[in-house]
């Protein structure tokens, strides 16, 4: 039975390294130091978020209605396999509204100071 590969250590949480890889077909064994891909690392949730985005083609409207969660939540869990992945997103000046609908709903902010940024928002316009 073959068993998934997983990335990180589960007692210290650092990366692992691949130092064994075994052919079936023809029985050999090569041993050695070898890197996982970046997916390799990503959190069960992350990589199960990763394959719904992907069939859903990248349409994150889709992907909400697919896993049951909001748009925000969505472009958030994005962000954050993103992240996982090594990628950084330019930085705003501004928030837009749908990163600060985001923060609502993970309760970075309230509805007041969320009103208040939108207001921010608006008057730059």
């Amino acid at each position: 039975m073959t068993k998934k590969v997983f990335g990180s250590c589960p007692v210290c949480g650092k990366k692992l390294t691949v130092t064994r890889l075994s052919c079936d077909g023809c029985n050999i064994d090569i041993t050695g130091k070898f890197e996982l891909n970046r997916f390799s690392y990503l959190e069960k949730e992350q990589l199960e978020f990763v394959e719904t985005f992907l069939r859903c083609q990248g349409n994150l409207k889709d992907v909400q209605s697919t896993l049951g969660i909001s748009y925000p939540t969505a472009k958030k869990q994005l962000d954050g396999v993103l992240e996982a992945l090594g990628y950084t997103k330019p930085q705003k000046t501004a928030n837009s509204n749908l990163d600060i609908l985001a923060k609502i709903e993970t309760g970075e902010l309230t509805a007041k100071q969320a009103a208040e940024l939108i207001r921010k928002n608006k008057s730059k316009r």
